[in-house]
């Protein structure tokens, strides 16, 4: 008798659930978090997609802006996700065409596009993202050191960024 009581305690313990694990500790949304796995594409054909943005660009007379970063880069991640955001969209769209271009990790000498940096006068990316703003004509339109200046983009105010694209856009 003590054997089947046994037996169907046993029987009951192991069909009781097993409580969820503990969900994970409460964090605030991100600025990465929306484009931090798709913005910068490794198996893309950059210089392809260059070369149609550079063809773009010289018909409709938009800038060409080159973000040129990696998913795993925090500064990044948060510039793609900003200038997609419902503020930057309608002026981004209108004034520019955006490529996304993934450099692997250059600063480790995994990188990888780099030639479309030195298409623009730009030797070595140093760190990402790296923005190239380009007229229809392909002239690189902010300076060298302006584009490795975006290091720190996740940190920057967004109303900086947002003038700082809007004045490429006068004229």
């Amino acid at each position: 008798m003590h054997t089947i009581l046994f037996a169907l305690a046993a029987a009951a313990a192991s069909t009781t659930p097993t409580p969820a694990p503990a969900p994970p500790p409460y964090r605030e949304a991100q600025p990465e978090d929306r484009f931090s796995t798709i913005a910068y594409d490794p198996t893309a054909d950059a210089a392809s997609e260059l070369e149609f943005a550079q063809k773009s660009v010289a018909i409709s007379g938009k800038k060409l802006l080159i973000i040129m970063g990696g998913n795993w880069c925090h500064d990044s991640a948060a510039l793609a996700n900003l200038i997609d955001s419902p503020r930057f969209v309608g002026m981004i769209t209108r004034n520019y065409e955006v490529l996304f271009v993934d450099v692997g990790v250059p600063q480790t000498g995994n990188g990888r596009n780099l030639e479309i940096a030195k298409r623009f006068g730009i030797k070595k990316v140093k760190g990402t993202p790296t923005v190239l703003v380009a007229s229809p004509q392909g002239k690189l339109l902010n300076g060298k050191k302006d584009a490795a200046s975006w290091r720190n983009a996740a940190s920057r105010d967004e109303d900086a960024v947002y003038r700082y694209f809007a004045e490429f856009t006068a004229g």
